[in-house]
């Protein structure tokens, strides 16, 4: 079993509930936690036995392009669609942070983090 993580994607978006946020946009890292049966592929050294990170990352970057008011809306939308693009995941955790969040202080970010396991 393989664990592999995908740390600090960087996104530029226009998620959030204020006009400002979906107008100006934000920035936003997402870290990625899957885990996969890897013994095919750790024997083949083949893409075609892995799970694709660069696919992966592609998927997550398309999800990004579709506006959420809510981060709880976007960490499940990335969640579902890696377990349903991808089957062989067994598991997946997304957390999403929303950097500098408009919250009247000073703040690095606010994060929603959500797990699945099949």
């Amino acid at each position: 079993m393989a664990v592999v993580e995908l740390e600090n994607m960087s996104f530029y978006a226009f998620h959030g509930c204020f006009e400002q946020e979906q107008i100006i946009g934000t920035h936003f890292r997402v870290d990625l936690v899957f885990e996969y049966n890897s013994s095919v592929a750790e024997e083949s050294d083949s893409i075609q036995d892995a799970v694709n990170y660069l696919s992966v990352y592609q998927t997550i970057k398309e999800l990004f392009a579709t506006p959420s008011h809510l981060l709880e809306s976007l960490t499940r939308r990335i969640l579902d669609t890696l377990m349903q693009e991808y089957p062989q995941m067994e598991y997946c955790k997304v957390k999403v942070t929303k950097l500098n969040p408009p919250l009247g202080g000073k703040l690095y970010g606010v994060c929603v983090t959500l797990d699945k396991k099949r």
